[in-house]
């Protein structure tokens, strides 16, 4: 027995199903957990000293690689002050000036601790803005595990076969609506039906948690000039795309301005932070400046502050960073798809910059439904087969492949190797 299969014994006894997020858990192919002891730039190690080639890079913030020396660096420094106040802090003002001052449209912007959390508050902040109460979501992308927007959700949930999720009362979900994403119409018909009591269209730009959904040419234009006919905010969830696809994120990318943004992921560098941001006469509604609630004791965290703004500023001062990282994609995803097409397998690629995945499916995939149609049971042979070759991907489906500065071309030419091997003897 491996040193993680230990681990997980021993943990599945005293954790729901041994791990503290679903998405860590390998049930869906068969596997146990890697327990993880430390990782550098591209690679991580396991407990038992095994090295993989890592492609969730912590599902994200790890766009400079693992343990970058800076971060690390900043970090330790902010630790010698101590781990955390109750208080406010220097560090917080200039985390968000340094934001604030470079994203045209974050004018203001609140510290919280997770991703979850900021979609929970910039949603109750749109209600409050605007006097409305319902949402339009859309089926497929995730939001965070609040009551309200577990509503066909993807990521986890898919990969667990849990529609939405028990314990959740059906009274939390009434004003959420259901859209299709990639699908104006949709949108279009559940504002007319609502009669304009919609408070906020919240969307993930990429759609990155049922596997990876761009969006089509004209669809995210289309929801800002939905939200503004129907006086509705539009909230862009960029947790996963936020300063990764550019520094002003997909708003950036895609040039589409929304009211209000929820950030994460990279913003704390790997530490558990998030936030979230607009315009200022939305942000004021904000308590203590305005009527709507909401606190959290640890936010703005001086460690975590000091890990996300270092990283910012290596991410603004370099911002060629986004060209290399969009290049690696590139040669990446268009190298798998070129196997798949030579050995005849009717598999997809999709990506986006530097997020991307393989669909096990010959459908193209463009919403929630489509994706649904992928055969999990083929993607976790492949997957097990990349992992005992040292690369390491997200254990399901419906998660995306991240890339970092850190990889190198002759890692993604290894990949190339292991991937085009294995659909060989498809």
């Amino acid at each position: 027995m491996t040193k993680s299969q230990e681990l997980f014994k021993r943990a599945v006894n005293r954790i729901p199903g041994g791990v503290n997020s679903p998405v860590r858990a390998y049930g869906a192919i068969g596997e146990t957990p890697r327990f993880i002891q430390g990782a550098v730039g591209s690679s991580i190690f396991d407990v038992d000293g095994q090295k993989y080639l890592d492609y969730i890079c912590s599902w994200g913030p790890m766009i400079l690689g693992h343990n970058h020396p800076v971060i690390r660096d900043a970090v330790v420094r902010a630790c010698e002050n101590g781990l955390s106040f109750g208080c406010a802090t220097e560090r917080e003002v200039e985390m968000a000036e340094f934001i604030c001052e470079r994203i045209p449209h974050v004018e203001m912007i609140r510290m919280v601790n997770s991703g979850t959390e900021a979609v929970m508050s910039a949603i109750r902040v749109a209600r409050g803005f605007t006097g409305k109460s319902k949402i339009i979501k859309f089926a497929g992308c995730y939001h965070g595990h609040s009551d309200a927007l577990l509503v066909s959700a993807g990521s986890g949930v898919m990969t667990s076969g849990v529609p939405d999720s028990a314990g959740v009362p059906k009274g939390c979900t009434q004003d959420t609506m259901i859209a299709v994403y990639n699908d104006l119409e949709s949108v279009k018909q559940l504002l007319e039906e609502s009669n304009d009591e919609v408070a906020a269209v919240i969307v993930e730009p990429v759609g990155a948690n049922m596997g990876v959904v761009p969006p089509k040419d004209g669809f995210l234009e289309g929801l800002r000039t939905l939200c503004d006919e129907h006086k509705a905010l539009l909230i862009f969830d960029e947790v996963i795309t936020g300063f990764r696809l550019k520094f002003g994120g997909a708003a950036e990318y895609f040039g589409v301005t929304p009211d209000l943004v929820t950030y994460g992921k990279i913003i704390g560098a790997g530490m558990p932070v998030g936030a979230y941001g607009g315009r200022k006469e939305i942000m004021e509604m904000v308590s203590p400046a305005g009527p709507v609630y909401q606190a959290g004791t640890l936010s703005g965290n001086p460690v975590a502050m000091a890990a996300g703004l270092a990283q910012l500023k290596l991410l603004w001062e370099d911002q060629d960073v986004y060209t290399r990282i969009y290049r690696k994609g590139e040669y990446l995803f268009e190298g798998i798809q070129k196997i798949l097409k030579e050995n005849e397998v009717p598999y997809q690629v999709n990506y986006t910059a530097s997020l991307g995945c393989i669909f096990f499916t010959s459908e193209k995939v463009t919403d929630y439904t489509s994706a649904k149609t992928a055969d999990t049971k083929a993607f976790a042979e492949y997957f097990k087969y990349m992992l005992n070759h040292g690369v390491h991907l997200a254990p399901s489906q419906f998660e995306a492949m991240f890339l970092s500065d850190a990889h190198t071309q002759e890692e993604l030419d290894l990949t190339l190797e292991l991937v085009e091997q294995y659909f060989k003897t498809w």
